[in-house]
């Protein structure tokens, strides 16, 4: 697997970073599907973590989220915000059978993790019962808080609260549980490599998302596709079990969408919106018309 691949794969999934600066842009990360009865559903690629200074976001994504009757986002965010429902699903990302980190990866890697959490504030007790996959989801937060992002300012979570206090429908196309199991499943010898290179990698790519923001501002694919596919594509087990297993997954849901004539609008992470397998795609070689706006 290439360097960078889970940062990528985090960042694609729910960590996807962008500055203010680009805003000001005549396309954005913003699709319509319209079937042959002219049923529409929108497609907005989300960012999950934001700076303040990013709002107000464009009035494009404003009205076309206003002018939708059901939020359709990847996770249901108040199962997310419950402790009693969540705390079962993470378990997922804790050893069950008395294994700690540190007898599950080579000593320079626990070193490394060791270091970086002291670094981080972060207690290694609590370190030491999570999988590989879950303490580089850990170790990045941290990076990320520093850099001065939130994800209380997502674009999922405030299109979420929004549709919360307008009484607007809200759907979630999997559930905590199932997109904690698509790390699961990743082999040991796979989730340790993802954590070595996590670490190794993670400095510069916090520092260095400006790229992927302003090509995300300007709804410039082919940038986002070259920028965060290109690695993940060398790691076939990453690239299947994050992006394409669920986009596949998430096709029947929006049908349903055009089905009912329901004025969806479906926010999901901006990757899973780009490539030949991003569900623009899909839904395009299923006879829909799929226009960017």
């Amino acid at each position: 697997m290439h360097p960078r691949s889970l940062l990528t794969a985090l960042l694609v999934s729910t960590l996807l970073v962008v500055q203010p600066s680009a805003q000001a842009t005549k396309k954005h990360f913003l699709w319509s599907v319209t079937d042959s009865k002219g049923a529409v559903v929108h497609l907005m690629g989300s960012i999950h973590v934001l700076t303040p200074d990013f709002y107000p976001l464009s009035p494009e994504l404003e009205k076309t989220f206003a002018g939708s009757k059901v939020l359709v986002e990847e996770l249901d965010l108040d199962e997310m915000n419950n402790p009693a429902a969540l705390l079962p699903i993470l378990s997922k990302a804790m050893y069950a059978d008395g294994t700690t980190l540190e007898q599950a990866i080579a000593p320079a890697t626990y070193a490394e993790v060791k270091r970086r959490a002291e670094k981080a504030g972060l207690p290694m007790m609590a370190l030491d019962r999570m999988k590989p996959w879950m303490v580089a989801v850990a170790l990045t937060a941290p990076a990320l808080k520093a850099a001065g992002f939130d994800t209380d300012l997502g674009i999922d979570k405030h299109f979420f609260d929004k549709a919360k206090e307008t009484g607007k429908e809200v759907r979630a196309l999997e559930t905590v549980a199932y997109q904690l199991g698509q790390f699961d499943q990743l082999s040991s010898a796979m989730q340790e490599l993802m954590l070595k290179e996590t670490m190794a990698d993670l400095d510069t790519q916090v520092n260095n998302v400006k790229e992927v923001a302003t090509a995300w501002a300007a709804g410039n694919t082919a940038t986002i596709e070259r920028v965060m596919l290109k690695d993940m594509l060398q790691s076939p087990e990453l690239y299947q079990k994050l992006l394409v297993e669920r986009n596949q997954n998430w096709v029947a849901p929006i049908e349903t969408c055009l089905k009912q004539n329901a004025g969806c609008i479906v926010v999901v992470g901006a990757a899973h919106l780009i490539g030949p397998h991003g569900v623009p795609t899909l839904l395009q070689k299923k006879g829909y018309k799929v226009e960017q706006k």
